[in-house]
């Protein structure tokens, strides 16, 4: 299974829902996507089945510059925190 988005349109703003895996060759996309939002982004994590460190790393990267990670799970959003951490050092 690869990573699949679907780009959701909401009263807040976007919401991009992510499904799959998401590795080190689905991230030049999940930038473009992100890049060319200008509003509200919100990255909906409920379907996620595996994700690697990269992709973590952009996450991370991602919500220091406002993007809400919704429906994120307790490892991931411990993940995420450890990243942003170790980048703000």
């Amino acid at each position: 299974m690869s990573c699949r988005i679907d780009r959701v349109l909401t009263a807040d703003g976007v919401v991009l829902r992510m499904s799959g895996r998401i590795a080190a060759h689905d991230l030049d996309m999940l930038r473009g996507l992100l890049a060319q939002e200008t509003g509200i982004v919100a990255v909906d994590l409920t379907h996620l089945l595996l994700i690697d460190r990269d992709a973590v790393k952009l996450l991370a990267a991602a919500e220091a510059n406002g993007v809400a990670l919704r429906n994120c799970p307790a490892y991931l959003r411990e993940w995420v925190a450890r990243e942003r951490a170790q980048t703000n050092e």
